[in-house]
């Protein structure tokens, strides 16, 4: 009877070992990892703000920073940057019309203080994401900033999985630092950051 049993014990677990998933990652040729690609659906596209939201204001209450909050403005700003950055096929603070940052915030209608972007193409989560954006000392700055209180984030994902993120801070109660012009190529520009060099 305890043949049977031992038998039996064998041939479940035999069946178990069959049916897990393999814990080795698939390699590259070049032997190294291959990325997992974070496809994002309905149900997380509802989540990934709020936790984004969440985990950058556990990274500040930790330095006793004050808390976040998300702004409508600054998340439209952020939503179009993302999608130019994919049309561009490069992640850079410059739109496709010369525009800055800060002009984009103010285009979207952001009347605070605006104060730094963050930005990121890559296959992975938002909170990956956040990761490294918090381990490099100046993308660090921008999301520990005591003089910010408001948020803007989106991205846009490609058919192929590939992520534009970005992620806007600002401040809003004290008002823009310079009113800029909704022409970014052009001469007509009064912010430091869209100034045409000196001829």
């Amino acid at each position: 009877m305890k043949r049977y049993s031992v038998l039996a014990i064998c041939a479940a677990s035999f069946l178990a070992a069959c049916a897990m998933p393999a814990t080795q990652p698939l390699v590259g040729a070049d032997g190294r990892p291959l990325p997992h690609v974070y496809k994002i659906d309905r149900r997380t596209e509802a989540e990934i703000p709020y936790r984004l939201l969440e985990s950058v204001n556990t990274l500040r209450a930790a330095r006793g920073t004050q808390p976040l909050q998300m702004n409508a403005p600054l998340n439209a700003a952020a939503l179009a940057h993302s999608q130019d950055m994919s049309r561009q096929n490069r992640p850079w603070h410059f739109g496709s019309d010369g525009s800055s940052p800060l002009l984009r915030a103010q285009r979207a209608g952001y009347t605070g203080h605006f104060n730094g972007e963050l930005i990121s193409e890559t296959y992975e989560s938002e909170l990956e994401t956040l990761s490294a954006w918090s381990q490099q000392p100046d993308t660090r700055a921008i999301l520990m900033d005591p003089q910010s209180n408001e948020l803007g984030f989106a991205w846009y994902q490609e058919p192929s999985g590939k992520i534009w993120w970005t992620l806007l801070t600002g401040d809003g109660t004290r008002a823009p630092a310079a009113r800029v012009s909704a022409i970014a190529l052009g001469q007509t520009v009064t912010s430091e950051m869209d100034r045409a060099p000196a001829q």
